[in-house]
Parts: structure tokens; sequence; C-alpha cells
């Protein structure tokens, strides 16, 4: 054995499903050699006893550094997202090259990588087209995808961002003919205009009204909607941030058909309720978020549509915006109904030790599938194992020092990003990360953030777990305009 840049001794990593006592070895970034008791040349050797070893976090549903289309601003640039995700135990990040209405979209992909290149973690991009033009969809979109952009985003709600039935399919058969995921944020919009509509005409406008306008049936009516034209074209879908149990029921059915269908939660929805926006004066702002907190009975569905497989991944989410800020949540002043307060809440550095606290420690799920639902799973689905999500042979030397009896109580100091609060200040956790590494380098310990920049973007070539099944509702190919024999 050469001699290692790094060895990690005395930890129990998780490797699949297994959690076993094994030593690292690093050698130029990647695990080189992974075994019991390993003794070898090496330039520095890392005490691990007492801990858990884990593959670094993949979050696949991160905004940085995106425009807004108002005067409100998201308040983190790459830089502090990339701090915020070091210090949570995350590694990777996908977030999104977002397209305004009238944009190039190899334009706009381009701005990114130039900003993306403050990151302390490694990166990729969702596509996201919010004006599918012929030039977006026909010219543009097969090279950014060729170039290791393997997934779109669309939304089926918001003014100005939403796309219309028609433009969707347009998306959706682009998308099948250049072999990208597409990833949707599912609700129906004249629905929730609707309510809007009649909540404001009846007074009630105060942030606690938001989740009123955003029932659980206008998420899952969308979800259905979109899973029919997905099994209409044959093309793989990813479901964003489930809130409740309607959306995954629908999910659900959708995968006994064998439908290519995945879904994704995150942390607000198992730790944040409806009621929870109920606060004095303005404060409920702070949790609008779309689609918006569900209830108690939501929370323990979504925990067993966890178990059982259903959800397979835990995002973030992470669309973060300043509270006592004119540029933030009270861009339209402090009395501001809740149709103009900005969406999102913060949450890379929470994202994990929330989940492991709520999850592992509570005894909901298992050490392995905590990794699973926040490393593995989504380095699989959008195209990065096994470079990302394994401690094996091979794999990036990406991996989080976790004590899993650490008791640590939540502040906004912790979090590293832009905003100026998270929505779990003051909750205690069991379980945190030590340290974080990136390909062997230490980028965060013990409350700090060690590095600048370094972060390198992921392009993703074709991969298997997203191929069409080959399979319509007739025998008619909608997008090849072929007759199926």
């Amino acid at each position: 054995m050469s001699e290692l840049d790094l060895l990690v001794k005395g930890g129990e990593a998780v490797i699949g499903q297994d959690v076993v006592k094994a030593d690292i070895g690093i050698k130029d970034g990647i695990v080189t050699v992974v075994g019991a008791g390993l003794e070898a040349s090496t330039r520095e050797t890392v005490d691990a006893s007492g801990l858990l070893v884990l593959p670094g976090g993949v979050d696949s549903h991160v905004h940085i550094d995106q425009p807004s289309g108002s005067a409100a601003e998201m308040c983190d640039t790459f830089d502090t997202a990339s701090a915020s995700a070091a210090a949570g135990g995350t590694t990777s990040v996908i977030c999104f090259a977002w397209q305004s209405p009238g944009e190039s979209l190899a334009a706009v992909a381009a701005d990114y990588a130039e900003r993306a290149r403050a990151s302390r973690v490694d990166y990729a991009f969702h596509l996201t087209i919010t004006d599918p033009t012929e030039e977006v969809v026909e010219k543009e979109l097969p090279a950014l995808v060729a170039a290791g952009n393997r997934s779109i985003k669309i939304f089926m709600t918001y003014k100005g961002v939403g796309l219309e039935d028609r433009e969707i399919l347009r998306v959706l058969d682009a998308a099948r003919r250049n072999k990208a995921l597409v990833c949707v944020h599912a609700e129906n919009n004249a629905l929730i205009d609707y309510m809007t509509e009649k909540l404001l005409e009846a007074g009630l406008s105060a942030p606690k009204y938001f989740p009123w306008s955003k029932p659980s049936v206008a998420e899952r009516e969308a979800v259905q909607r979109i899973i029919a034209f997905g099994e209409a074209l044959d093309v793989p879908l990813e479901i964003f941030h489930v809130s409740g149990a309607g959306p995954a029921a629908e999910i659900e059915r959708a995968q006994a058909r064998g439908l290519k269908v995945w879904a994704e939660t995150c942390p607000h929805y198992l730790t944040i309720v409806a009621d929870d926006l109920d606060k004095p004066g303005f404060e409920g702002a702070k949790l609008i978020f779309g689609p918006p907190a569900r209830t108690s009975a939501d929370q323990e569905a979504l925990w067993d549509y966890i178990r059982r497989g259903v959800i397979s991944i835990i995002s973030s989410d992470h669309s973060p915006s300043r509270y006592d800020d004119p540029k933030g949540k009270k861009v339209a002043g402090d009395t501001a109904p809740f149709s103009v307060i900005p969406n999102g809440v913060p949450g890379l550095a929470a994202r994990m030790p929330v989940l492991f606290s709520e999850g592992v420690s509570k005894g909901r799920i298992s050490i392995s599938k905590f990794v699973d639902l926040v490393s593995t799973a989504p380095a699989k689905l959008f195209g990065l194992y096994p470079r990302k999500g394994t401690l094996a042979v091979g794999s990036d030397a990406d991996f989080v020092l976790w004590d899993p009896r650490m008791k640590v109580t939540l502040t906004n100091a912790m979090m590293h990003h832009g905003s100026d609060y998270t929505p779990w200040e003051g909750v205690e956790v069991t379980g945190y990360p030590v340290a974080t590494y990136l390909r062997g380098r230490e980028i965060f310990r013990a409350g700090e953030i060690l590095v600048e920049g370094g972060g390198e973007h992921l392009a993703r070539p074709e991969y298997p777990m997203i191929e069409p099944r080959e399979e319509f509702p007739t025998p008619f190919n909608p997008v090849e305009r072929t007759v199926v024999s």
C-alpha cells in the first residue's frame, strides 16, 4: 500500500445497509482502502473513536443566489450557502440555474457556473424552465443536458413561473428526448388563486392563514396530474417537497403501477405544523413556505411513507430570505397579507441534524436509512453515485464525523447562512456533525468553517436509473411519433 494522505481510524462507518467498525484510507481525495485495523504509512491520521463516519450529505434541492422576480432577495450566495452546507455535514448540493421569463437558459446556466466558483462544496445544477420557448427547449436545452445538467425543474404554480399544461407537456417531451429527469413543484395554481382571493375578501390575511390558501387537495390534484402527464409521455419524474398524506398516496399508487416516480420531503414538513404559523404579530411569516406545513397526522403519515420507501429523499429546500429586512419577509411591510410574503425557509445546515434527531435518535428510522435518505438515494437518483453518496473504494472521500450522542441546542449563529433566523431556533437535537471533509480535505470542524472555495462542478453523464420504461398507455409513442410494436 502506497503512502496515504489521510487515515480515518476507529470509527463506525455506515457502508450501505451496514454499520461496521472500519478504518478508511484516502489518497488524492479518493477512498482507496476500507477495512478493520488498517496500518499504513500516512501523512495524517484522524481519530474517529466513538463517532460515526458517514458519507457526505447530498442535498438535491437548494436555492442559492437566485433571482426572486420582485424586490425581495434570497440572502445566500454560494459563499454563505456552501458554508452552511459544510456546517451541517453536506458536501454536495444541487441548486437551480433559474431562468426568469424572457431569459436565455444557456446564458443563465453560464452565469450560475461563474457564481458557483465561490462554493466550498461540490455542486450541480437543475435547469429551471419558466419560459419554454422554441429557442430554449429545442436549441438551448439539448446542449445544456449533454454538458451534464441531467435534471430539469418546472413549476405548476406561481405567477410568472408556473407553466400551463401544454407548456408542461412540451418540457416533458424535450426531457424524454434529451434523457433528463424532470423535477416538479406540484400545486394547482387556479385553486390556490381562488382560495387566496376568497380569504383576502374575508379579511383573513395574517400569516397564519397562508396554509388555508394552499390546501392539501391543491397539491394532491397537481401530483396526480403531473403523474398522468409523465405516464402518457413515459417520462421519469421526481416530485419535490411532498407535504403530507394526500400527495404521498398518489405517488405510492403510481409506483405500484411501475411508473418511474420518486419523491422527496423536507425536515420542515416533519417538524412544523400549520398551527405553528399562529404567532404574535408578523412572526408567522418566518414559517411561510410552499407547499405549506400541514398537520401532525400528515407528519406521522410522512414518516410511514419514508420507512416504506415511497419517499426516498430528504432535501432541505433551502430557500433563504431574511426576516427583519425590507428585502426579505418584510418586503411589503410587517402588516402585509400572506399573499405577498416571500416563500421559503433556510435549512441547509439544519437538514441532517434535525432529521437524525427526529428520525434516528427517536427510533423512527435506522442509521443506515438516514444515510440513504440524505446521501445515497439522492446521489443515485441524480446521477452522482458512486462518486458521491457512499464510502467505497474509488468514491470521493466526502465524509462526516458524526457524534450520535451529542446534544446541541440549535441557534441561528450555528447555521453559517445569510439569513437572520432559523425555524429551529432553540430546538435541542441529539446527534451532530463534529467535522466535515470534502475529497479528503477538512472543511468544517467544531463549529468553524475552515476553507474558502474549493468546490467543483459535478457534470452528470447519462445513467440508467432515469431511462424511460418504453411503455405508453396506447400503442403510440407521442414523443417519437411512432407506433410501438
